[in-house]
């Protein structure tokens, strides 16, 4: 697999697997990025490609310094299952 990409552009995080692009997308307001939705092909559906994304992701909101607002609801149950996140998601 590749790294994930932020795609400032298009507001987006992308992850390219097997000629197929999964994407997080979210909206910068400041220091704060809420991450709005997540779409994996269903091609790569069960491969972990989502989970990767969202990983990728958030290590480079942390190292931007910014904090999160899962409006996603797999990015929040993933947070949920990663305590490690949880310092990253704005009280």
């Amino acid at each position: 697999m590749s790294d994930v990409i932020d795609n400032k552009a298009h507001h987006r995080f992308e992850l390219e697997v097997e000629g197929h692009l999964a994407t997080e997308h979210y909206k910068l307001d400041g220091n704060v990025i809420t991450f709005e939705h997540t779409d994996v092909p269903k091609e790569l559906g069960g491969k972990g490609v989502g989970s990767k994304l969202v990983q990728g992701a958030l290590d480079q909101v942390r190292a931007a310094g910014l904090k999160l607002i899962p409006q996603c609801p797999f990015v929040k149950a993933w947070i949920d299952k990663h305590p490690d996140y949880q310092d990253l998601v704005k009280p």
